[in-house]
């Protein structure tokens, strides 16, 4: 130092020592001893460039710290007031500049991981990105985390304000010490929930004293064709440094003038003020105000916006124009525009449904009872009616008492029939529409019914624009988190949307309009705009009456008073009498009354007792023919769940589909999906039941999982939860019905060989429209009876359509289970007889394979049977076998010799008919003595023939004819006996 150097000889190089200048080191604390005492010590700025640091000393008290507007200046050890320009906080720091990365802030971005094992599957090199007056995370998958890390002296917290408006993208915040271990937090601590489009939220988590590494991280859940909308964070403030040693310059546009300031003010309008500004400076006329003066530009179209005049006592209004504030443009100057002449004065337009037009020229609320539909004054509705209540908005004259916008000069303009978009501060700003229900009430005659609506709301609107611009419809249930209902991109024709609620709360519906989601200070798109013609709630507890409806009136003679009737009933138009639903249908509340009202179940269906809905008991019936099968789908269980993939998206972010489905059963059965991401703050019990504001209750859900591993979280994330169907329609047998109101079973898209057993459709609808479904979404689950399964089963997808749906609208499921087999029956099983050993017999029961049948009959127990019996019955039988083959040899000995008798007379009395002579008396023709002596009675002795002895002859040949047919008859008989 001091230009003293000292040079070696030419073998050597030479070197430089130099001494330490203040620039060249730091000072810092020692950790606290057990004592409470500490040590100052200098650290040098780059080790090794320098010698003769100072040595170190004692410092101040561990508890020592310094006051807001004071720094500890480290040379002297003592707090001292901040110059003008610059501000502190004490024991305190803030980053509210985002020109640049602070010092100490890092942006780290995450691979992909499989099995543990990290592998790039696309280049990952997203971070936090500085905007000026806010940090911008990334948009894309990747998962990117902000750190900064502090040394606390003492306990104390950490505060910053956030947007976060897509639950596309996650995002936590979370803390850890010096040995990377994550700090006790609670969850709702830990995952940010999502704000109000245009709205910033403050997040504040305590501390403890020692090293704390924070980090924000982000990642993207599923990343589509929409664009993601980023995080936003701005004035992060950390407290419990006990001291900082610095002061934080103000930045431009805002100033400090005394010593000592604990914060900054903003430059007054036509002034600007530099980077530690102490004063402001005026701008000249032709320049506006800023962090430096720009000039301003000439008036254009695009900088005033028109609307109507209220209704004056004439009930005449006109269209002016006004600039947008704050006025930055200057008139008078060349290409400058001027303000289009005022419209004509016409007459106001008609008051909304439910108002009356006044003398003061201005829209009245009817008067409780009474209803109007906005032409003609207020009246009492007629006897066995009451006024419905509620909101019909198609005439904007002026903005709704209990709507709101974001700013009236640069958010919604009242434009006669419609209401639209204002020009806003820049393109990217998101102009706020707002209304707020504090609750539903149901008309008097169906207040007590358990049905699932208690009102709707309905809007038509439409979208002209040449940029990126969105329209967002969101709704906030009991002020607690803020979600996307439906939003539309780009131009989009008129058309009508209407979402139902369904459940009785207070709640805020908003329309948000941004013209592009790119970062932008100017307006380039002012004419981009959205319109919103109509706007109707139904039901609304603070709502006006546009019309009457019927209801049921007392019992009681000439009353005229509207009563409640019970739960599935409806209002007979003749009698004005409540009147119970048919068996087997439900209730739709918001149609006319009379029967109409109750629907009928779908087939194989029911309703429950209060006919609010349509169910299966889990029983079904099927007749084919002479065979009838019956089933018994409880042994299924209550919820079946499935979880298919693994998906990728298109960068590589790994996700699964998780079903939820619920077979049978009504309200308490349910499926329920629910995001565990920004509904944390439920508990596990609201979960279970579905009352989360992010909870979706239904007979079949969906909800995208991404898995723990792979993205750095700590546990698996749950979100993006829909309903896919919260009406069930009825089920068929696959051979008998394939289409039910208009949904097509596919079965091609689950060959089966086996039709032994039938499949078994369920359909379900959801009644809640979509962009893309305009009916709806629907579901079909086939049920097939497959007996090596489990009685659970396993629930599958279509391999066509790995996301259970091909066309995004239908979905279809297969669940194959031995507990979708029929109930089995006596035809089922089989009877084996066993051998007779011992004098008994076993009698067995066998089911007839293969076993296409679950529950029902049992088979019966083996039984033992004594077989003497059929001992005797055998000895009986051999017996008479015996008997009657004697018999039978006996009668053939018996025709046998009468046949030969026969034979001997036959041939002697031939040889008599064919002799005809006249023998002598000694040599006559008769039977020679011995020859068959015991036949003698029947001798025939010829003489000489005569007259007499030739009709003797004849007589003799019929009689020897008669003989030979008896001898043919007997020989027949002979045969026969032989044979047997």
């Amino acid at each position: 130092d001091n230009g003293a150097f000292m040079e070696q000889s030419s073998e050597y190089s030479p070197i430089l020592f130099c001494l330490c200048d203040t620039l060249d080191y730091y000072y810092e604390y020692t950790e606290c001893d057990s004592t409470g005492s500490r040590w100052r010590v200098a650290i040098p700025q780059s080790p090794g460039a320098c010698t003769g640091l100072p040595e170190p000393v004692r410092g101040t008290e561990c508890t020592f710290s310094c006051k807001a507007g004071e720094f500890l200046e480290m040379s002297a050890q003592e707090c001292t007031q901040c110059a003008a320009g610059s501000y502190s906080l004490g024991s305190g720091i803030r980053f509210d500049q985002w020109d640049s990365m602070p010092a100490g802030f890092s942006s780290l971005a995450t691979s992909l991981e499989n099995a543990g094992i990290k592998f790039s599957l696309f280049l990952c090199s997203s971070s936090w990105v500085p905007q000026g007056n806010y940090l911008e995370s990334n948009r894309d998958e990747c998962t990117v985390s902000l750190i900064y890390a502090v040394h606390l002296k003492k306990q104390g917290f950490v505060s910053f304000e956030y947007q976060y408006l897509d639950n596309n993208l996650l995002f936590e915040f979370f803390i850890q010490n010096d040995q990377c271990q994550e700090m006790d937090q609670f969850a709702d601590a830990k995952w940010l929930k999502l704000t109000n489009h245009g709205e910033w939220a403050t997040h504040t988590v305590n501390l403890k004293s020692g090293t704390n590494i924070l980090y924000w991280r982000t990642g993207g859940v599923l990343m589509g064709t929409k664009v993601v909308k980023p995080v936003l964070l701005k004035n992060i403030q950390i407290e419990g440094v006990a001291y900082t040693s610095e002061c934080f310059p103000c930045k431009p546009g805002m100033f400090s003038r005394a010593p000592g300031s604990s914060m900054c003010e903003p430059c007054p309008r036509d002034t600007y003020s530099g980077h530690g500004a102490s004063s402001c400076t005026p701008c000249n006329t032709t320049t506006e105000a800023s962090a430096v003066c720009k000039d301003r530009p000439p008036c254009s179209k695009k900088d005033y916006f028109q609307i109507h005049t209220a209704c004056d006592h004439e009930g005449k209004t006109q269209v002016i124009y006004k600039w947008i504030e704050p006025k930055i443009c200057l008139e008078g100057v060349p290409g400058a525009e001027t303000f289009p002449p005022s419209g004509e004065r016409e007459p106001c337009p008609p008051c909304n449904p439910g108002f009356y037009n006044n003398d003061m020229a201005t829209c009245s609320p009817c008067p409780p009872g009474t209803f109007s539909d906005g032409m003609k004054p207020c009246k009492q509705c007629p006897a066995g009616t009451e006024p419905t209540l509620g909101y019909e908005f198609k005439w904007w004259n002026i903005l709704p008492a209990n709507m709101k916008t974001s700013c009236f000069n640069v958010g919604w303009e009242m434009a006669g029939d419609h209401i639209q978009s204002g020009a806003g501060s820049s393109d990217n700003d998101y102009l706020i529409l707002n209304i707020h229900i504090p609750g539903f009430k149901l008309p008097t005659s169906v207040s007590s019914r358990s049905g699932t609506e208690f009102g709707r709301i309905t809007f038509e609107f439409e979208t002209l624009c040449t940029a990126d611009c969105e329209l967002y419809f969101m709704m906030d249930v009991n002020r607690k988190s803020t979600t996307v209902v439906e939003s539309w991109e780009r131009t989009k024709a008129r058309q009508s949307y209407m979402h139902i609620m369904t459940k009785n709360a207070s709640v805020s519906y908003t329309w948000a309009f941004q013209r592009t989601n790119q970062p932008s200070d100017v307006r380039h798109y002012v004419n981009d705009v959205a319109r919103i013609y109509s706007i109707s709630v139904s039901n609304a507890v603070d709502g006006v009456s546009s019309g009457c409806r019927a209801c049921a009136l007392s019992t009681q003679p000439s009353s005229s008073t509207c009563v409640p009737c019970p739960p599935g009933h409806y209002i007979d138009t003749h009698t004005s009498q409540c009147t119970e639903c048919p068996r087997n249908t439900r209730l739709v509340s918001h149609t006319s009354p009379g029967p109409e009202a109750c629907r009928p179940c779908g087939p194989g269906s029911r309703s429950d007792k209060d006919h609010s809905l349509c169910y299966s008991d889990c029983h079904f019936t099927h007749t084919s023919g002479n065979v009838t099968l019956t089933f018994d789908f409880s042994l299924l269980g209550s919820v079946g769940t499935l979880m298919n993939g693994p998906s990728f998206t298109s960068k590589g972010t790994k996700y699964f589909h998780q079903f939820n489905i619920s077979l049978c059963g009504g309200q308490e059965q349910l499926a329920v999906c629910t995001d565990n991401v920004t509904d944390l703050s439920i508990t596990d019990t609201q979960t279970e039941k579905g009352e989360g504001a992010n909870s979706v209750k239904s007979f079949i859900c969906q909800s995208t999982v991404i898995p723990a591993s792979g993205r750095g979280f700590h546990t698996a994330l749950s979100s993006q939860s829909i309903n896919l169907a919260n009406t069930f329609l009825g089920q068929y047998v696959i051979t008998r019905q394939n289409t039910l109101d208009g949904i097509r079973a596919r079965p091609e898209l689950y060959p089966w060989t086996s039709k032994k057993v039938p499949d078994i459709n369920f359909y379900y609808r959801s009644l809640e429209a979509t962009s893309s479904c305009e009916s709806g979404r629907s579901a079909v689950v086939t049920l097939r009876c497959d007996p090596e399964k489990s009685t659970k089963g396993e629930l599958a997808v279509p391999s066509q359509c790995p996301a259970a749906t091909c066309d995004g609208c239908t979905f279809h499921f297969l669940w194959e289970s031995s507990g979708a087999c029929p109930t089995c029956t006596e035809k089922d099983y089989h009877q084996i007889e066993g051998v007779c050993k011992g004098g008994h017999q076993d009698l067995l029961y066998v089911w007839t394979e293969p076993k296409l049948c679950m529950g029902g009959v049992t088979l019966p127990e083996k039984k033992t049977l004594p077989c003497e019996g059929m001992e005797l019955w055998v000895r009986l039988g051999a017996g008479l076998g015996a008997f009657t083959a004697v018999l039978l040899v006996s009668l053939t000995c018996y025709f046998w010799k009468k046949n030969k008798r026969l034979e001997y007379k036959y041939s002697r009395l031939v040889m008599s008919a064919n002799k005809e002579c006249e023998m002598p008396g000694a040599d006559s023709c008769a039977v020679m003595e011995g020859e068959n002596e015991g036949d003698m009675e029947d001798e025939i002795v010829y003489t000489k023939p005569s007259l007499l002895g030739k009709l003797k002859a004849i007589a003799s040949k019929v009689r020897l004819a008669v003989l030979l047919l008896q001898f043919k008859k007997n020989k027949k008989n002979l045969q026969i006996g032989m044979q047997n």
